[in-house]
């Protein structure tokens, strides 16, 4: 989270200097001018005011922000992200360079004041401060002043946060956390940890934005991830080349499982079945296109789950291959009465499964056509917003007090 070469002691130094001399002494790269960072503001008739932040990962507390606002009524929502500038240009409310929020002691406070005063309604993502004062309080002290201000909150898991590397690794073959060659596993099992011991001090409600972490926070609501399928829409069928286009776009290569697949696939390229494409650092603005040109997606096969990116290769009609746990497929069909169209495949049987939709292209497409109702039905907004619908409209019997304001 730090910017790259600022450690936590010179953060804590420099909280001390105003924003006028930061702007001076600050290497160009990590210069901010918080008066030009805009004060988060809802539409002040609305009765409930939500605010999400501060992380914005896959677009989503954006779009969840927009799914509450269509089916929840009364809502206005607003959105902040704290970027470092290595975003894949997501859209968000309010954007705020990482260097203000974690330095900018004049930004922390009108934040504090703005999101205290106009909201009643505050969603903590992925258990990160949402005023940057990273070094002088903890989260569980933001959300009790929040509450002691009427302001009612919730948590929501993106997943890492507080997945369990070491659970994971025991219920799941090909975990990455197996590994002992990734040195953010102790990271990641501390996080997860900490951040499951915040939530049973403040015993706020949580959100999940996938079934798989279920899981690991058994009393979380699920609150489907949103996408535009309209967006994502293409006319074309697949599997009409004689050598299907099959592509990766890892965001994280070891979670995604791509060190298992790819000498899989390239073996299959190199025999002529298919073609071969891994795709990386594409913006979002440019990733329909990739996926329209495509035959079949590979999502992920080491965490058992699914989340955007499926939703998205779903969206446009293409073939979705990934390990998703039986329990997860379960979990889908029991909340939406539907049957989750990713065909599932480890890496050990990837080469099968590619194959065997090689040879039945009828029924490859049948599977493919799957995709897009699917994503209108459960991952459209709607079901996200009833998600949320209890939380903000305080029949949750939970989550702190509320008073009208």
């Amino acid at each position: 989270m730090l910017p790259k070469g600022v450690t936590a002691v010179g953060i804590s130094v420099l909280r001390h200097v105003p924003d006028g001399v930061l702007r001076v002494v600050l290497p160009r790269r990590l210069r901010f001018d918080a008066r030009s960072i805009p004060v988060p503001a809802p539409d002040s008739d609305a009765p409930i005011r939500l605010f999400i932040g501060p992380v914005n990962f896959a677009g989503q507390s954006f779009q969840w922000a927009r799914a509450a606002e269509r089916g929840v009524e009364g809502v206005s929502a607003v959105t902040m992200a704290y970027s470092a500038g290595s975003e894949y240009g997501f859209p968000i409310d309010v954007r705020v360079p990482a260097s203000a929020y974690l330095m900018s002691a004049a930004w922390q406070r009108r934040e504090r004041e703005a999101v205290r005063s106009r909201f009643t309604h505050v969603i903590y993502e992925a258990g990160r401060h949402l005023f940057g004062n990273v070094y002088r309080e903890t989260v569980a002290d933001e959300i009790r002043w929040l509450q002691a201000a009427g302001v009612r909150v919730a948590m929501l898991t993106h997943g890492s946060d507080m997945r369990v590397p070491s659970r994971h690794a025991e219920a799941h073959a090909d975990s990455p956390f197996r590994s002992t060659d990734w040195p953010l596993v102790p990271a990641l099992e501390a996080e997860a940890r900490r951040n499951r011991a915040l939530l049973d001090e403040v015993g706020v409600p949580i959100f999940a934005s996938t079934p798989g972490m279920l899981d690991d926070v058994p009393e979380a609501r699920w609150l489907p991830v949103v996408v535009d399928a309209g967006r994502w829409a293409n006319d074309t069928q697949p599997m009409q080349r004689e050598r299907p286009l099959v592509v990766h776009a890892p965001t994280n290569s070891v979670i995604k499982g791509t060190e298992l697949i790819e000498p899989i696939v390239r073996d299959l390229h190199d025999r002529g079945l298919i073609e071969y494409r891994r795709i990386q650092g594409v913006p979002s603005a440019e990733m329909p296109a990739l996926f329209r040109e495509a035959d079949i997606v590979l999502d992920q096969f080491r965490l058992g789950d699914y989340g955007v990116a499926a939703c998205e290769a779903l969206a446009a009609g293409r073939i979705v291959v990934g390990h998703v746990h039986e329990s997860v497929r379960a979990a889908v069909e029991r909340e939406t009465g539907r049957a989750l169209p990713i065909v599932e495949s480890d890496a050990a049987s990837l080469a099968r499964v590619l194959g065997d939709l090689v040879s039945h292209r009828d029924r490859a497409r049948e599977l493919a056509a799957r995709g897009p109702t699917f994503v209108r039905e459960v991952h459209d907004g709607r079901r996200s917003a009833e998600a949320m619908r209890p939380f903000l409209t305080g029949r949750d019997g939970d989550g702190g007090s509320s008073r009208p304001r």
